[in-house]
């Protein structure tokens, strides 16, 4: 018995539910007054002056581009330059050797210090060398006086040979005199010179103008002859070495221009010297090039990135490189979407110097100043197909129309629900 009821019962909820949903089919039918101004009905839509080519049978509506997408050729400077980059390397990087074994008596200068050439940077315990610096200026004293005396003798005995008084074997013997006193004088004249260079290796001095880098020595310590002392470097110039593939070899000349970026600061310099020989290893050719930093403002082995300028052309047509296409076609050969009457139609261009770092091409032949060019990947183009270029201020009011739309009730909403949001429901308790 409860189950016959409880059928009885689902029966009755069922037809209930049937007939509720048909008198909501009623309401909701097109064209009754209740949903004739319902956003999305097709008369609201017909009234409202949709999109063009939005309604059926309507003409096919053009390709919109954005303001981004579309540039104006222009006119202005563009070069011809081959990249480069490495380390900028002070010019000269020397090691100051010792030149005499020996204990360091004095140590004048730190890292980092400022010094001259010329200027003393260290000094040896130096007496065994003034020592035989004495000894060999004493020897050469004694040599000038043995020499002295035996040019005497031999003039005085050339004379009385002339006279008949003496042999000339004893004229000989004063001669072979004067002869052993020159060498003395000689051999005294070179060991003085010796002693004195051993003397002055003791002090130790700057071989150029630039910053002590590094010292490797202490006051007293015990240094062996040709050990490293300091490293002393010039940076007043700093020196690139750069690889460059050897394609762009005839592109290359002494004193080029080149412009340097390194440390946030932007730098001019030249080429300095190049390589005659390709590396077989890479093929390419080695570059030295040379930036003033006279300042110092530059630290040696700073990461620096440029290009060598070559050819500069100040009235060049140029486009942006992604605005360049290549169709297998065409034989490969670039061509531009140009946009001339509202339609797009490809063009062929004679290509020029192309600047990689700036990202233009220059365009020889094919377009002239203030024609309207697509610019990047913007979907399919066809010749022939028809654009329409927004403006900047139809490109904005197009963001913050599809804000609002985005808000809005979509148009394949239910007009039950619109009208359950725009009025409060009698079925709630007041």
């Amino acid at each position: 018995m409860r189950y016959s009821n409880f059928v009885s019962a689902l029966g009755v909820l069922l037809v209930l539910t049937q007939a509720a949903c048909n008198k909501t089919g009623e309401a909701n039918t097109p064209g009754t007054p209740a949903t004739s101004g319902a956003p999305g009905a097709p008369g609201a839509a017909s009234k409202g002056g949709g999109a063009p080519g939005g309604g059926r049978g309507g003409p096919p509506s053009a390709l919109v581009l954005g303001p981004t997408d579309v540039i104006t050729v222009t006119a202005g400077i563009i070069e011809a330059s081959v990249a480069i980059s490495g380390d900028l390397k002070p010019i000269e990087e020397i090691a100051v050797r010792a030149r005499v074994e020996g204990d360091v008596q004095q140590v004048l200068v730190r890292e980092g210090d400022r010094v001259s050439r010329g200027q003393l940077l260290a000094r040896f315990e130096n007496a065994v060398q003034e020592g035989d610096r004495a000894s060999a200026t004493a020897d050469r004293e004694a040599a000038k006086a043995d020499l002295a005396n035996a040019q005497w003798n031999a003039d005085q005995s050339d004379e009385l040979f002339k006279a008949g008084a003496i042999p000339e074997r004893d004229l000989r013997t004063t001669q072979q005199t004067l002869t052993a006193a020159k060498a003395r004088l000689a051999a005294t004249d070179a060991r003085l010179r010796a002693s004195n260079q051993n003397a002055q290796d003791t002090r130790i001095v700057s071989p150029t103008t630039g910053v002590v880098s590094a010292r490797s020595v202490e006051a007293g310590e015990h240094v062996a002859r040709g050990a490293t002392i300091f490293t002393v470097v010039r940076n007043d110039v700093l020196e690139l070495e750069a690889a460059v593939p050897a394609r762009q070899a005839n592109d290359l000349m002494v004193a080029q221009l080149v412009r340097f970026s390194t440390a946030g600061r932007q730098l001019e310099g030249k080429v300095a010297r190049i390589s005659p020989t390709i590396n077989p290893a890479n093929r390419s050719i080695t570059v030295y090039l040379q930036v003033p930093n006279k300042d110092g403002a530059i630290m040696g082995n700073s990461f620096a990135t440029g290009r060598i300028i070559g050819q500069t052309i100040t009235d060049a047509i140029t486009v942006p490189n992604a605005a360049i296409r290549q169709s297998a076609k065409s034989g490969d050969r670039p061509f531009v979407y140009r946009i001339e009457g509202g339609k797009v139609q490809p063009q062929e261009v004679e290509l020029g110097i192309i600047d990689e770092s700036t990202g233009v091409t220059q365009i020889v032949d094919g377009i002239r100043v203030g024609d309207q060019i697509v610019v990047g990947n913007v979907g399919a183009l066809g010749r022939g197909m028809d654009v329409r270029v927004m403006s900047a201020e139809e490109s904005q009011r197009g963001g913050a129309v599809g804000a609002v739309r985005s808000a809005a009730p979509t148009a394949g909403a239910a007009p039950g629900n619109i009208r359950s949001a725009s009025r409060p429901d009698s079925s709630r308790p007041r």
